[in-house]
């Protein structure tokens, strides 16, 4: 477990025991003007908070990257689309109660801890945390973020990023290849290139010559302008993460 800031003193046991979020001092005098625009929950209000809140799920549901926030009692407020794919059984991290109101937990053993002190800091002392979590076959790397809290009377969270399980997600190749004017089977090379297969296991497992796969790279980087195949796949994989087209958003 990586900790992202200066961490000179482990966290202390009284600390790891108790999961609630120390109450944050308010930054208006209670009474104020301030103060009181803060705390005036009209019906207008709400519902500009509601819409706000509605395109902000639909915002991180275009990115390919999970995310989910997490209270300090390690109850999940929200999901995004990313995070539901990637939560399947084979993931380190599992939901139990559902993606809303549920809870976070480790699926193995030996994660549990490490993901509590993770929560622990970031609600509670504001370290951001790279955590390593999954056996060899299964491991993934979650970024643990602290979000303070945002009044006297709230509580600070944590956002949990999920990392990716490969470099460059189909759909961004696919786009990546439209946009360039790539032939279905400049397509399939590129993803065989972005999925770290040689230019002989290309050809390999769609049986064709070796001679025919580094022809089809050629074009491929006269088409993108990359002056080698680390250069292209590096242009892939910094393209935006977005989610398929396909997939309906939440309203």
């Amino acid at each position: 477990m990586l900790d992202l800031l200066d961490t000179p003193n482990a966290l202390a046991p009284d600390l790891l025991a108790s999961l609630s979020a120390r109450p944050m001092i308010a930054p208006y005098p209670v009474g104020t003007a301030i103060h009181r625009a803060r705390g005036y929950g009209g019906p207008e209000r709400r519902g500009a908070s509601s819409l706000q809140y509605r395109r902000m799920a639909q915002m991180l549901d275009t990115l390919d990257y999970g995310m989910l926030l997490i209270g300090a009692t390690m109850a999940v407020s929200h999901v995004n689309k990313a995070a539901r794919r990637d939560l399947d059984d084979q993931h380190p991290l599992q939901l139990v109660g559902g993606p809303a109101g549920g809870q976070l937990q480790a699926r193995y053993g030996a994660d549990a801890q490490p993901l509590r002190e993770a929560l622990v800091g970031a609600t509670q002392r504001g370290l951001r945390r790279l955590l390593q979590l999954g056996d060899a076959r299964h491991r993934i790397s979650v970024a643990v973020v602290p979000l303070p809290a945002l009044g006297a009377d709230e509580q600070a969270g944590a956002a949990l990023l999920l990392g990716k399980r490969q470099v460059c997600e189909e759909l961004t190749v696919e786009w990546f290849a439209r946009s360039h004017g790539l032939t279905m089977a400049e397509t399939t090379v590129i993803k065989g290139l972005c999925a770290d297969l040689t230019p002989q296991q290309i050809a390999d497992r769609h049986g064709v010559g070796l001679a025919t796969i580094r022809t089809q790279i050629g074009s491929i980087r006269l088409k993108t302008g990359a002056g080698s195949i680390r250069a292209l796949v590096q242009q892939v994989a910094l393209l935006p993460p977005l989610v398929s087209a396909l997939q309906t958003l939440p309203h």
